[in-house]
């Protein structure tokens, strides 16, 4: 079985120190965000952000998108958004005499789903075999969508009204539910200085990103985190975690299945930004949150106590014991 070099280890971990460095031009702080949004990129996986309007969410893809010379589309999700207004439509061309599908913005590299619990459940449901399959059925026929294909969704949990909850089926095919807070008091000054210093307007931009990697440069990461050892122990460490939120009180759903595959390719992503070419513990326990926070749901009793689904799963952690050599 193929095995990554060191070599190539340090060849892939430069190359995405310089991308985490390029993002950091345009998004200030957000170190954690920045990060797990290219473990997502390294999986081959999607990820759902979530915060509050004014954090950076929207900055941070178009950031990743400018040091990304691939494709990238934007979808402003509404109520009144159809699911042909994502995926494309076939209709019939009278002057040509024939049916021409017109493909929708979701054949990118890289789309951004902005404020997708505004659009309902079957606009949403829309992207589901894109996010799967890697393909878009038109009337009877597949269409493969270009590689890398990722999707980075936005949502605001505050604002409820007039917004539609993502349905279970969809929240799984998000490899991670990344949260974005609010920075620190230094962050939040720098933030503030970059805006106002001898500038018009009041928005960050991303011109200071510097294109820095390639579609096909991308798909050679993804192969590099595939190839990331994962010891056996470490694995079954994965599954123990997943497998014991079905048991915790405080959950009344647990993760399912893809919980466990979800901590194994995350921690395999995080191992090669830490410049290792096998998992440790430290990485599936560094992953487990924004891994399994959208897979569980909270027992009644749980949420009339003020718990959260970050405060039970630090607890389940510091239960499960890890292995040691």
């Amino acid at each position: 079985m193929s095995t990554l070099t060191q070599e190539q280890t340090q060849k892939a971990a430069a190359l995405l120190q310089a991308l985490r460095g390029e993002l950091g031009k345009a998004v200030i702080g957000q170190v954690a965000v920045i990060e797990e949004v290219l473990i997502g990129l390294l999986a081959e996986a999607h990820v759902l952000i979530e915060g509050v309007p004014g954090l950076g969410k929207t900055l941070l893809v178009k950031a990743l998108a400018k040091a990304f010379s691939g494709q990238f589309a934007r979808i402003q999700f509404t109520p009144d958004l159809m699911p042909s207004d994502v995926v494309g439509h076939t209709f019939f061309d009278a002057a040509n005499n024939a049916f021409v599908t017109r493909k929708g913005p979701v054949f990118t590299h890289l789309l951004l789903a902005d404020e997708i619990n505004r659009a309902p459940a079957k606009t949403q449901s829309a992207l589901l075999e894109a996010m799967q399959e890697y393909q878009v059925t038109l009337e009877g026929e597949a269409s493969p969508l270009p590689r890398p294909f990722m999707v980075l969704a936005t949502q605001n949990p505050i604002e409820q009204e007039g917004t539609y909850p993502l349905p279970e089926a969809q929240l799984d095919r998000f490899l991670l539910k990344v949260r974005i807070d609010y920075p620190d008091e230094r962050e939040e000054a720098a933030l503030t200085r970059s805006v106002t210093e001898r500038r018009t307007g009041a928005t960050l931009g991303v011109d200071a990103v510097g294109q820095l990697v390639s579609p096909a440069q991308i798909l050679a990461l993804q192969r590099a985190a595939a190839l990331v050892d994962v010891d056996e122990r470490v694995l079954d460490y994965a599954v123990r975690i997943t497998r014991t939120t079905r048991e915790h009180p405080g959950f009344a759903v647990g993760a399912g299945p893809r919980g466990s595959i979800a901590l194994v390719r995350a921690a395999r992503a995080a191992a090669l930004l830490q410049e290792r070419g096998f998992v440790t513990p430290d990485e599936v326990r560094r992953v487990a949150l924004p891994a399994l926070r959208h897979r569980v749901a909270l027992a009644p009793e749980a949420e009339i106590e003020g718990a959260t689904a970050d405060s039970l799963l630090a607890v389940l952690l510091d239960g499960v014991p890890a292995p040691r050599s």
